[in-house]
């Protein structure tokens, strides 16, 4: 089961998050302004961390991993790291900028 908590971490933020899109801004009905806003900055932090991983800054616990890696022995759940998160705090962001828009407007 401990392989799994990586991902299972991903998913209670995508559950707990997911919610948000209907008190917030459309986020997922919006998939190109979404990629936009994700990618860039998951491209960066992926090559970030493809560096620190090559130069033994850092790595990754196998029995906290899937151990499905990707190119440069980049750990699946990692990759999904930068693109799940960002994707949670934007629907946070959207929701509670919507939520405070509507009480302004009262």
């Amino acid at each position: 089961m401990n392989q799994f908590a990586y991902l299972a971490v991903l998913a209670v933020c995508l559950l707990i998050t997911a919610p948000l899109e209907w008190l917030g801004a459309p986020v997922y009905r919006r998939p190109r302004r979404l990629a936009r806003a994700v990618l860039p900055a998951a491209a960066v932090f992926l090559v970030w961390d493809l560096i620190a991983i090559a130069g033994g800054v850092w790595g990754f616990n196998p029995e906290l991993t899937t151990g499905v890696l990707l190119p440069f022995s980049l750990p699946v759940e990692e990759m999904l790291f930068f693109l799940v998160i960002p994707v949670c705090g934007l629907l946070t962001f959207e929701a509670v900028t919507a939520t405070v828009n509507r009480w302004r407007n009262r």
